[in-house]
């Protein structure tokens, strides 16, 4: 079982999706752009996997 992410976390992965930001299906890639906004190292983190668990899923639903 994996980890348990909080609702503010979905929430604010969902609001910059909605703004436009560009996130891909890598961890990393995501980190890197949530780097000069994210004021907390963790909450960034929690962001970015959540982000690419998004990107990962609509990608295979989209095949």
């Amino acid at each position: 079982m994996g980890k348990i992410k909080s609702k503010q976390v979905k929430r604010s992965a969902r609001e910059l999706v909605k703004k436009g930001v560009v996130f891909s299906g890598s961890f990393e890639d995501n980190k890197k752009v949530l780097g000069m906004t994210m004021p907390s190292k963790k909450i960034r983190n929690q962001m970015a996997g959540y982000l690419a668990k998004l990107k990962k899923t609509e990608l295979r639903k989209a095949q």
